[in-house]
């Protein structure tokens, strides 16, 4: 994980606020540099003194692959080439990197740069087509003067863009300003280019020269002239002209079936290669995590997971418990608010049951709370070998008001009601600070008998995001079958899909990266997503097909991934009912009122 930031302007170098300088170092506190360089352009009248724009570079890593610290911006010294990175080349044209990826991709990206300027274009097209993983990036290609800057098709890392009072162009991991009206999300639709010699007029700011053209991303197999695809999403066997290629999101299996699907079971070819994907796609990310800072062998973690209890992050729990060597610790981040509303309710009730009886625990009463200590037993039940270590983080209220703003800031552009109930969750969750139990069974800890703080040194968190939107898993999709069967079905999955990259990814990413930890989502891996949507829509939920003993009270929402926790011995997992974080950790509506999650915070 690493912080970007990248300005062009006309008048002199323009570096980042001392606010973003700090927070881009929370995003990477292992290492911070800024790089200027000056790009001079004869005037357009051809007798007037060059003009000269100034471009600079900013990055801050949080050092996550390779054996040491790889300091950025890197500068290519015979080209003055620049590369800001984010991001996680797990894949460079199908072959698994080893140790670090930033040089690699920078080496890739100078190649594609280097020859004749006509065919430039295409070459870096194809270069980016070649990665797979999350990313963000801003490539200067000092060669031929062009900036690149894009984010993956599925926006799995933040990167925003826009013009400050100053009409200077900025691109920056975070907002740069005060306003949330300055910047926008970098669409996830192509990749972001700007010709640096198109700047021929002295009299005009960057804002009016700028001309950012869009090259489009398609999974077609015979895209137009400008668009870019990647073969990785195509069917098998499909037959691709050689034209720039670059992934969207792959088109959805939209076949109905003709006759009575077969009922899901444990057995069921899709349910057995589910799980050997889903397994192949976490060892990516878990797999040679570098020791954290103060780590100890056998008893801090390196992997943690932001961990409700239910179906999606337990599954990935258990699966990691394969992967990793039995003596490392897995950290269980479970997070759980004061909610004033609620607290009122508890304490109400508390004053009307026996005197003998322990009141309510605030904190333990919440949704995720519950369903967590109960898959915690269950993880522990079926892998003893394993120290797993839940971590209850308890947030007060008055520790949610004192953190308000910062949620705010980090969350920008995004600003409604339902923007910061998730937020809080996620980025409290992140920080990874609570009381520690490593037996299920012990006795919980009192306002009499505290447990000792502990924060998590995992540098790697996972998330079951994407789950819901590839399974079937929202209470939408039952609504949708209800009402046209598999046919509308698949039309609200294909939505829901589709959107992935233009939703919330990018604030989720500002929010859980404050923390200096990098969130993984394995779900949204590019060759699982492919496949996952290359199959029928009947073999991933259970919507239309018929009942039998073996999933009897078994939801039809993500049917196939509960059938998965089945054969891994996640038995009351596998029935764990959907709920959204806000409500499970008692974010949603703390305060007495009518506001509703679409309405803009004040």
């Amino acid at each position: 994980m690493c912080g970007i930031f990248f300005s062009l302007s006309s008048s002199k170098p323009t570096p980042p606020t001392q606010e973003t300088c700090d927070l881009l170092q929370k995003r990477g506190p292992d290492s911070y540099k800024t790089h200027t360089t000056q790009k001079d352009i004869n005037a357009q009248d051809g007798v007037s003194s060059p003009l000269s724009y100034y471009l600079t570079f900013t990055s801050t890593v949080l050092s996550l692959r390779g054996d040491h610290v790889y300091m950025q911006p890197l500068v290519d010294p015979t080209t003055q080439s620049v590369l800001c990175w984010n991001g996680e080349a797990w894949k460079i044209a199908g072959e698994r990197v080893q140790g670090n990826d930033t040089e690699r991709v920078f080496n890739l990206f100078l190649q594609a740069v280097d020859g004749d300027q006509k065919g430039s274009l295409e070459r870096m097209a194809e270069a980016i087509a070649s990665l797979s993983g999350p990313f963000a990036f801003v490539f200067y290609d000092a060669v031929n003067s062009k900036l690149f800057y894009s984010r993956d098709c599925l926006g799995r890392r933040s990167l925003l863009e826009g013009f400050d009072e100053d009409e200077n162009l900025k691109i920056c991991s975070i907002c740069d300003s005060a306003s949330v009206d300055y910047f926008k999300e970098v669409g996830t639709e192509g990749v972001c280019t700007i010709d640096l010699t198109r700047y021929q007029d002295p009299s005009l700011s960057p804002k009016k020269l700028c001309h950012i053209k869009t090259l489009p991303w398609s999974s077609a197999a015979s895209p137009q002239a400008d668009h870019i695809v990647c073969p990785s999403y195509l069917p098998p066997g499909a037959v691709t002209d050689k034209r720039a290629k670059r992934k969207s999101i792959p088109p959805m299996n939209t076949s109905l079936p003709t006759e009575q699907p077969p009922a899901l079971t444990t057995d069921s070819v899709f349910v057995k290669e589910l799980e050997s994907k889903l397994r192949q796609s976490l060892e990516l990310r878990i797999q040679n995590v570098p020791e954290p800072p103060g780590y100890i062998a056998g008893q801090t973690a390196k992997t943690a997971v932001l961990f409700s209890g239910g179906l999606d992050c337990t599954l990935l729990a258990r699966l990691s418990h394969d992967i990793l060597p039995l003596d490392e610790p897995i950290d269980l981040l479970n997070v759980a608010f004061e909610n004033p509303r609620v607290a009122a309710a508890a304490a109400k009730a508390n004053q009307q049951k026996p005197p003998s009886s322990p009141p309510l625990s605030i904190y333990e009463n919440c949704p995720d709370r519950i369903t967590g200590r109960s898959a915690h037993i269950e993880l522990q039940a079926t892998c003893p070998g394993r120290t797993w270590r839940f971590i209850a983080i308890d947030i007060p209220y008055a520790e949610t008001l004192a953190h308000r703003d910062q949620v705010k800031r980090l969350m920008r552009p995004h600003n409604t009601e339902m923007d910061m109930s998730i937020a809080c969750a996620l980025y409290f969750a992140s920080r990874g600070q609570g009381t520690a139990q490593t037996n299920p069974s012990a006795q919980l800890p009192t306002s009499d008998t505290p447990s000792p703080i502990y924060t998590t040194s995992s540098r790697v968190l996972l998330s079951g995001l994407g789950a819901d939107e590839l399974f079937a898993g929202y209470g939408r999709h039952s609504v949708a079958f209800n009402r046209g069967g598999f046919k509308d079905l698949i039309a609200e999955i294909d939505l829901d899909v589709s959107r992935l990259g233009s939703r919330n990814l990018g604030r989720d990413d500002r929010v859980l990266s404050h923390w200096g930890r990098e969130t993984r989502f394995p779900f949204l891996d590019e060759e699982f997503v492919a496949w996952v949507l290359r199959a029928p829509v009947w073999e991933k939920c259970g919507f239309g097909l018929p009942e039998i003993d073996a999933t009897a009270g078994i939801d039809s929402e993500k049917l196939a991934l509960r059938l998965v926790a089945l054969r891994l011995g996640l038995v009351k997992v596998s029935r764990e009912k959907k709920r959204a974080i806000q409500f499970g950790a008692r974010t949603a509506k703390m305060e007495t009122g009518r506001s509703r999650g679409t309405d803009a915070l004040s």
